[in-house]
């Protein structure tokens, strides 16, 4: 066991995921990162961590996991634009936690303290590979003979396996938000309520998510939008209150309360455009390479992609330490199962995405939750 030397490249969910499946299976991994620390770079909101607990169990970190993780997070509020309320979801306290929200920040922490101290090699920014070297934006370069791709949708591993790249998707995202809500607008408060708050227009969309450290997050989706969205929106995002103004008007015939919640927002305006990777990519299996993740298979973002990296670890570690001597063995099983089950989870995605950029996206989301 000891002889292979596994390289993981990206201190991701699923890259650590990975790193303590195996050490917990008594290999050893190595996880370079080319931020500077844990803290360098703001983790994003919550997670809806359902399929992906499976990993946490095989991580022996399952009790941790239910420690932090927040079951009323799973209340759910689907709206109109004109304000008409089409769904309530209120969880009860003692409902099982099968889809519970969880800090992003909180639950990498939690992967980051489970692993032995120096796993994870902090500064570290991947440039390329060759012949069992990895080499480094610094100069530096470090043996591998199995190197794991776990750096995201930007992925510089994936280019030694296929030539795919992320793709646009006609959806461009503005992230606000309003911190410590409960103090600062306590009527806001109890009108996104303690999970996930939804409205649903032609073309438009409002997402607010109660995060664990009392900031409601906002996402403002743009559907049917291309690339170029953002420089011709007119959107000043260089000037935080004329973006919010400018995001007020594009919420033209919106419901005032809708348009309160953007008013209430810090200075915190993020464009995050939309890319994918295409559905049911696959490539050709070796021995000494291999991805998870958004570097595999990035899907919009409608709740599988960390689900999916926490599998993807987990189940490469269980498949690197089921055949220790059989690297490439063990890298084609992941794959092949790696390859059906996050296809399905992509197709699933794009379906769900098809259905919020379509006319009367409202009805057509509150027949999903509630079939016949």
């Amino acid at each position: 066991m000891a002889s292979t030397t596994i390289a993981i490249v990206g201190a991701g969910l699923g890259g650590l995921a990975l790193a303590r499946v195996l050490h917990v299976n008594g290999m050893d991994a190595v996880v370079y990162e080319r931020e500077s620390s844990r803290v360098a770079r703001g983790q994003g909101g919550m997670l809806d961590i359902h399929s992906g607990q499976r990993a946490l169990r095989e991580a022996g970190l399952i009790d941790q996991f239910h420690a932090i993780a927040r079951g009323e997070g799973q209340d759910m509020r689907l709206l109109k634009p004109d304000g008409t309320l089409l769904l309530q979801e209120d969880t009860p306290d003692d409902a099982p936690l099968d889809r519970p929200e969880v800090d992003r920040a909180a639950l990498r922490d939690l992967l980051l303290d489970s692993l032995p101290e120096g796993t994870v090699r902090w500064g570290h920014a991947f440039r390329t590979a060759d012949h069992g070297l990895l080499h480094f934006a610094d100069g530096a370069s470090a043996p591998y003979d199995l190197l794991v791709g776990a750096d995201g949708a930007q992925s510089r591993v994936r280019s030694l396996l296929t030539d795919a790249r992320p793709s646009h998707i006609g959806q461009n995202i503005v992230e606000v938000g309003i911190p410590d809500i409960d103090r600062t607008h306590p009527g806001l408060a109890a009108m996104v309520g303690r999970g996930n708050y939804w409205v649903l227009g032609d073309g438009l969309s409002l997402a607010a998510q109660r995060n664990g450290d009392g900031r409601v997050r906002i996402g403002l989706s743009f559907y049917n939008t291309g690339e170029d969205w953002f420089a011709t929106s007119g959107i000043p995002f260089e000037d935080p209150p004329a973006a919010r103004a400018r995001l007020i008007e594009l919420l033209s015939g919106w419901d005032a309360r809708f348009t309160a919640l953007i008013a209430a927002c810090d200075d915190t305006v993020v464009p995050r455009p939309i890319t994918t990777l295409p559905v049911g990519l696959t490539w050709q299996s070796r021995p000494d390479i291999t991805l998870l993740g958004d570097a595999a298979h990035l899907m919009p973002p409608v709740g599988e992609g960390a689900n999916m990296a926490l599998l993807d670890g987990a189940l490469l570690g269980l498949a690197l330490t089921a055949r220790p001597d059989d690297v490439g063995a063990a890298v084609s099983a992941y794959e092949r199962e790696m390859f059906e089950r996050t296809g399905a989870a992509a197709r699933m995605s794009a379906g769900i995405h098809e259905l919020l950029t379509s006319p009367d996206a409202a009805q057509k989301m509150l027949a999903f939750f509630q079939p016949g």
